[in-house]
């Protein structure tokens, strides 16, 4: 049942039936084969069987309503887009004009679910936070993730920021004691009248250059301080302990150079810097690791080499109390000694010793096994009534199939692969079973 429907309340806003041609009203029923488009009929052609076209009254379907609670028992789901359309279109905080709008809930009904649901609601506020850490970790994998200033922020006055930006003007751009404050006591007395001398006028002239290139120092520094940030000193820092130890002190010795590059090419030089180092680490990473490398492989030899001292010697052990399986062996290992390939092959079962065959005197079925079986039985190590049983389970599923594949056999008897597989090839070779 599809419980939230994809409409508005207005009864306007969904398509037709398409049984009837008038417009649905919840619930309606969405069939879910037909489509695109939804094909949607309303109750009464339901229940009547409507059938259009490609579309059976025997189709699945859903059930589309909203009236079910989603954050509150007492508000269902249409109730919860209900007020959200008529926050958003009366404007947050009219709660009485939202309240006319919804006409099932009061004023109080309506600001309560609001600033509890949608507001004051900690599972939003966590799934907020959770999206503003990925998108900062997502920034932070860049490169040279530079960062340009931007407008110095405006705390309220006596506040902690308000002291760190101390002798700073927010709504002025401006700074309560500038840079050489006292240049303009040089123009103070200064005036400029017609029976001046050539000499005095022009010297009144030159005081006048020096004090607009005063300005424009002045000027020139006010800029470095807004651009690369330095207003808001606490953001500032923050930014600078990011960095690693060794990229602070740089950061510490080029601060100097900043009014040279400006800021976005002095955020890349340092970020470029952080960079190396980073990668400088790595390096030296990873050379310890290929120095540990070499003394892994000549670990990996030394271990080799024992491991195969002791097989050759699992392999005396095992075979120096059968004196024919004694003498093939020590045949081998001369073929390998001169450098020919070993005429006689001797079964390696990793230094392990094999299980004997098994003893079938007074095991019940053996009396219905001919010789071959028999012999099967032993090597395999099956007791007869076992084996009747996967023989007969075999054979029958071959006279069903008209012939068997090994994957079958071993999907109907549950033993051992490699038993398995012998008792599949004894079979076929026998004739019991044919190979599908």
């Amino acid at each position: 049942m599809e419980r939230l429907a994809s409409f508005g309340n207005d009864p306007f806003d969904k398509p037709p039936c398409r049984g009837c041609s008038s417009y649905l009203t919840e619930p309606y029923v969405k069939c879910a084969e037909c489509g695109p488009p939804p094909f949607l009929l309303c109750l009464q052609c339901f229940t009547r069987g409507f059938e259009y076209k490609k579309h059976q009254s025997d189709h699945t379907y859903e059930i589309m309503t909203s009236d079910f609670p989603v954050l509150d028992p007492n508000w269902t789901a249409q109730e919860e887009m209900a007020l959200l359309e008529a926050v958003m279109d009366c404007g947050f905080g009219n709660w009485q004009d939202v309240a006319n709008q919804m006409c099932t809930k009061s004023k109080e009904e309506c600001e309560k679910h609001y600033m509890k649901h949608f507001i004051n609601n900690p599972l939003f506020a966590s799934t907020l936070l959770n999206l503003k850490q990925a998108e900062e970790a997502q920034h932070n994998e860049t490169a040279i993730p530079f960062h340009p200033a931007d407008d110095p922020p405006r705390p309220t006055f006596d506040s902690l920021l308000s002291r760190d930006m101390a002798g700073y003007m927010p709504a002025r751009a401006d700074f309560v004691e500038e840079f050489d404050n006292y240049a303009e006591w040089d123009l103070r007395d200064i005036d400029f009248v017609e029976d001046d001398s050539d000499i005095l006028h022009a010297l009144k002239i030159a005081v006048v250059d020096i004090y607009h290139s005063r300005l424009k120092e002045r000027q020139r520094r006010k800029k470095i301080v807004r651009d690369h940030g330095l207003i808001n000193l606490r953001k500032f820092q923050i930014l600078e302990r990011r960095y690693p130890k060794e990229v602070q002190d740089l950061y510490e010795t080029m601060r100097r150079f900043a009014r040279i590059l400006g800021p976005v090419e002095h955020d890349k030089f340092i970020e470029s810097h952080a960079l190396e180092f980073e990668l400088r680490r790595e390096i030296k990473r990873l050379q310890e690791y290929r120095a540990g490398a070499r003394t892994y492989d000549h670990l990996k030899k030394t271990r080799d080499e024992e491991r195969l001292k002791r097989t050759m010697l699992s392999e005396v052990l095992q075979y120096i109390q059968d004196s024919s399986a004694c003498q093939q062996w020590l045949s081998r290992q001369a073929d390998i000694d001169s450098g020919l390939t070993p005429t006689v092959p001797v079964p390696s079962n990793s230094g392990r010793r094999s299980a004997p065959p098994l003893n079938l005197t007074g095991l019940p079925g053996t009396e219905k096994l001919n010789e071959k079986e028999k012999e099967l039985c032993q090597m395999v190590r099956l007791v007869p009534g076992a084996y009747l049983e996967y023989k007969a389970a075999l054979v029958n599923e071959c006279n069903k199939q008209g012939g068997l594949r090994l994957a079958q056999a071993r999907a109907l008897i549950k033993i051992d692969v490699n038993k398995t597989r012998k008792i599949y090839d004894f079979l076929i070779r026998e004739g019991y079973i044919t190979k599908a």
